[in-house]
C-alpha cells in the first residue's frame, strides 16, 4: 500500500516565467542548504557514474564504422557534429566536475515541481527516482535547459544564481557537456512505446544546452 500527500498547488508554467524561475531558484538553494551532507539514503554519487559516457561511447563508435553511430552523428546539430572529439575529451572531465556531498533530485523540470501557496513550503519537489549525490548546484544545470528550449531570454537569471552559488565555469562547462550528451544521443534512439514526445523532447534539451554552453559558459 502507498500513501501520498494530498498538495495544494501547481507546476511551474511553461514557457517560463522570470518570476517563477526566481522562485524555484531560491528553493533549490534552500534545498541544497538542507541535504548537504546527504542524509544516509543509499544515493549513488554521480562523480562515480559511469553512465556519462555518452559523447566518448558514440565517437568510438563512430571511429570503429559502426553505422548506428554513423548515423546518429549525422543527425547531430552542426557545432556538435564538428566538434564531436571536443566533446568527448570534454566530458572526461565529469567525475571532478560534479563531485560534491549534496543529495540532488537528479531530474528537475517543471513537471516535477509544485508551486505552493504555504510560506513555509513554496516549492515542493516532486518525482525523486533519480537521486543522488554531487556538487550542490548540479541540479540547477540539470534543469536550465528545460528552461530554456521555450524561454531563452532566462539565461541571465540561471548564470547569476549559479555565479552567486560560487558555482566553478569550467565544472558548469563540463557538466553541461556531459547533460548534452545525455540528451542528444538518447534522442537519436527509437521512441519507447506510448512516449512519441519523448525524443524530440530530449533534442530540444539538448540543443538548449549547447547554446547555453557556448552562450555562457566557454564553449568545449
Amino acid at each position: 500500500m502507498l500513501a501520498y500527500e494530498e498538495i495544494a498547488g501547481h507546476q511551474p508554467r511553461e514557457p517560463w516565467s522570470a518570476r517563477d524561475l526566481a522562485r524555484v531558484l531560491r528553493a533549490t538553494r534552500e534545498l541544497a542548504a538542507r541535504l548537504t551532507p546527504a542524509p544516509p539514503v543509499g544515493a549513488p554519487s554521480l562523480a562515480g557514474s559511469d553512465g556519462f559516457r555518452h559523447w566518448r561511447r558514440l565517437l568510438a563508435a563512430y571511429e570503429a564504422g559502426e553505422a548506428e553511430a554513423a548515423a546518429t552523428v549525422a543527425g547531430l546539430p552542426a557545432p556538435a557534429r564538428a566538434r564531436l572529439a571536443g566533446l568527448a575529451e570534454r566530458e572526461a572531465h565529469w567525475p571532478a566536475a560534479v563531485a560534491g556531498t549534496t543529495l540532488l533530485h537528479g531530474d528537475l523540470r517543471a513537471d516535477n515541481l509544485l508551486l505552493t501557496e504555504a510560506p513555509d513550503r513554496p516549492v515542493v519537489f516532486v518525482d525523486w527516482p533519480h537521486a543522488a549525490t554531487g556538487v550542490a548546484w548540479l541540479d540547477v544545470v540539470g534543469m536550465g535547459p528545460s528552461v530554456l528550449m521555450g524561454a531563452p531570454g532566462l539565461r541571465p537569471l540561471l548564470d547569476a544564481h549559479l555565479t552567486a552559488r560560487g558555482a566553478d565555469p569550467a565544472a558548469v562547462a563540463t557538466a553541461l557537456v556531459g547533460l548534452a550528451g545525455l540528451f542528444l544521443t538518447g534522442a537519436a534512439r527509437p521512441a519507447p512505446p506510448g512516449l512519441p514526445t519523448l525524443r524530440p523532447f530530449q533534442r530540444a534539451q539538448g540543443e538548449a544546452a549547447l547554446a547555453w554552453l557556448r552562450a555562457s559558459w566557454g564553449g568545449w
